[in-house]
C-alpha cells in the first residue's frame, strides 16, 4: 500500500476523488488523498483504484483458515474481487521426518512415514517397505497373501482419502450433508482398520517384507458385509453432488488446468487425469500384484474442479472392484504373511486379543523358555535391526493424490542413509498459481480443494 491515506465513504453520488477529507479531525492533513466511493457501478469503482499501480491490497489466507486443508498460507494479490497474484506458502507444520528417519532402524522408518500424509498413510508405507525391499533383493519373495493384503488396505485407504476431499471440499462450499454422509462411510472403513491393524490411523502396519499381521478371524466377513453399506453411501454422494445444478454451476471451469500445464508442472493423480491423460501406475508399472485384478482407468477432459470430483467419486467404484476381488482371493491362498528369511523377518508373531496388539503367547513361551537363540536373535533384529546392501532405489505407487515415490538410499548400515519422498501434495500445490490467477477469491476455495492437498505430506 502506499503511504497515501485511501478513505470510502458512501454518498448518494457518483465516485469522486478530493484532495482533502471532509469528515477528517481539525488537525488531519489536509493533502491525504480520499476515495469517496459514493454509489455508481461497482466496475467503475475498481477500475478507478486498480488504475492507480501504487494501490495493491495483499491478503493471507492462512495458515489458519479454515479452507486452506490444514496449515497452508495463500498469499494472494488482489483487485477488488479478481485474484491477480498467488502464491503457495508452506512449512507451518514441518516435522523433520525425513531427517528423523536416517536415526532409526528400517524397520522403525515406517512409524515415521505412515504419519506424513495422514489421510492416506497406507500409500505411503507400502511405497517405503517396496523400496527397502527393492534395496534388499526380495522384491519376488514377498508371499503373494502379504502383497494381496496390501492391496486391500491400499484400496480400503483410497476410498477414505476421496472421501476426506469430497467431504472437507463440500463443507467448504456450505454442503454440509456431503461431509456427513462421506464422513459416515469412511468411519465404516476405519473401522475395518482398526480390526485387521489395531489402529484407525498412522497404523505401522506394513512392513518390510510383508505385513506386521494376518487378518484376524472374521475380517473377511466383515469387509463382504460393509461393501454393500459402501455401495449404497457411494450412490447417496452421486445423487447429492454429480448432477446438483448448484454444485455444477460453482465448480464447472474452475480451477482449470489443462493438460500442458500439468504436464510442465510434474502434476499427477485424478488432476492429470482430468486433462485426459490416463497415467496410473498401478496399470503402467504395475507392484504389489496390481496386473492380476481388473479395473478401468478413467478420464475426463475438462481439466476442472467438476472433472476432479467426478474422477474421485468414479474411482470410489473401481477401488470397490478391486477390493473384491482382493478378498476373494485372499479367502482361498491362507499362505504366510512375512518373506521366509529370517535374518529379515519380523520376529514378533502379532496377535490381537482381549487388550488389543500384542505378540503371541505361544512365541514368547518359545523364544523365552525354549530357545537361546532365538532370542539372541529376536533381541538383535529388533534392537539392532537388519544390514541393507549399498544402493539407492526409487520406487513409485498411485496414491489418492498421484504419483508417491520413495526414494531410499544405504550405506550398507541397519539404518537408512537418506529417505525422500516425491510426495503428490507437494507437486500438486505448484498450480495453485495457474489455477487461481484471474479467478474470484471464492474461487480460489475450490481450486484449492480440488487439489486435495494435505499438509503432512507437504511439510515432512
Amino acid at each position: 500500500m502506499s503511504n497515501d491515506s485511501t478513505v470510502f465513504t458512501a454518498i448518494d453520488e457518483d465516485l469522486e476523488v478530493t484532495g482533502g477529507d471532509p469528515f477528517a479531525e481539525p488537525d488531519a492533513d489536509s493533502d491525504e488523498r480520499v476515495f469517496n466511493a459514493i454509489g455508481g457501478d461497482w466496475d467503475d469503482i475498481v477500475g478507478e483504484v486498480g488504475s492507480r499501480p501504487e494501490e495493491r491490497i495483499v491478503v493471507n489466507m492462512g495458515p489458519q483458515h479454515p479452507s486452506t486443508h490444514g496449515v497452508l498460507r495463500l498469499i494472494l494479490e488482489i483487485e477488488g474481487e479478481t485474484v491477480t497474484e498467488a502464491r503457495a506458502g508452506i512449512g507451518y507444520l514441518h516435522t523433520g521426518i525425513e531427517k528423523n528417519m536416517e536415526f532409526r532402524s528400517w524397520v522403525q522408518g515406517v512409524t515415521f512415514c505412515t504419519r506424513m500424509d495422514y489421510v492416506m498413510p497406507l500409500f505411503t508405507e507400502t511405497a517405503y517397505c517396496l523400496a527397502v525391499e527393492k534395496l534388499l533383493g526380495i522384491t519376488d519373495d514377498i508371499p503373494a497373501r502379504a502383497s494381496a493384503i496390501r492391496v486391500l488396505m491400499m484400496e480400503l485407504n483410497r476410498i477414505t482419502s476421496h472421501l476426506v476431499c469430497m467431504g472437507t471440499g463440500g463443507m467448504e462450499l456450505g454442503a454440509t450433508t456431503v461431509m456427513t454422509v462421506g464422513f459416515r462411510e469412511r468411519e465404516r472403513i476405519l473401522s475395518l482398520f482398526e480390526m485387521i491393524s489395531g489402529l484407525r490411523m498412522n497404523h505401522a502396519y506394513i512392513r518390510p517384507g510383508g505385513v506386521a499381521q494376518d487378518l484376524p478371524a472374521g475380517a473377511i466377513q466383515a469387509i463382504r458385509e460393509t461393501i454393500p453399506e459402501l455401495r449404497k453411501g457411494f450412490g447417496e454422494l452421486e445423487l447429492l453432488m454429480l448432477e446438483n445444478p448448484i454444485l455444477k454451476g460453482r465448480m464447472v471451469g474452475t480451477g482449470h488446468l489443462d493438460l500442458t500445464g500439468c504436464m510442465a508442472l510434474g502434476i499427477t493423480g485424478p488432476m492429470l487425469r482430468s486433462a485426459g491423460y490416463p497415467l496410473d501406475l498401478r496399470k503402467s508399472q504395475p507392484y504389489c500384484g496390481y496386473e492380476k485384478y481388473d479395473f478401468e482407468v478413467l478420464t475426463r477432459t475438462g481439466a476442472d474442479a467438476y472433472d476432479r470430483l467426478w474422477l474421485r467419486v468414479k474411482e470410489m467404484w473401481e477401488s470397490l472392484k478391486i477390493v473384491e476381488q482382493v478378498i476373494d482371493e485372499l479367502q482361498n491362498n491362507p499362505g504366510p504373511v512375512m518373506v521366509a528369511d529370517k535374518k529379515i523377518a519380523w520376529p514378533a508373531r502379532l496377535a490381537v486379543g482381549p487388550d488389543g496388539m500384542g505378540n503371541s503367547p505361544k512365541h514368547i513361551k518359545e523364544i523365552m523358555g525354549s530357545s537361546m537363540e532365538s532370542l539372541i536373535h529376536h533381541f538383535k533384529l529388533v534392537t539392532e535391526g537388519f544390514r541393507v546392501p549399498p544402493g539407492q532405489v526409487y520406487v513409485a505407487v498411485e496414491s489418492p493424490k498421484g504419483e508417491l515415490g520413495c526414494h531410499a538410499v544405504s550405506d550398507g548400515g541397519t539404518r537408512p542413509y537418506r529417505v525422500h519422498f516425491r510426495e503428490p501434495s507437494f507437486n500438486n500445490l505448484q498450480a495453485v498459481a495457474a489455477m487461481c490467477e484471474g479467478a474470484q477469491i471464492a474461487d480460489v476455495i475450490v481450486a484449492v480443494a480440488s487439489i486435495d492437498p494435505v499438509m503432512g505430506g507437504v511439510d515432512r
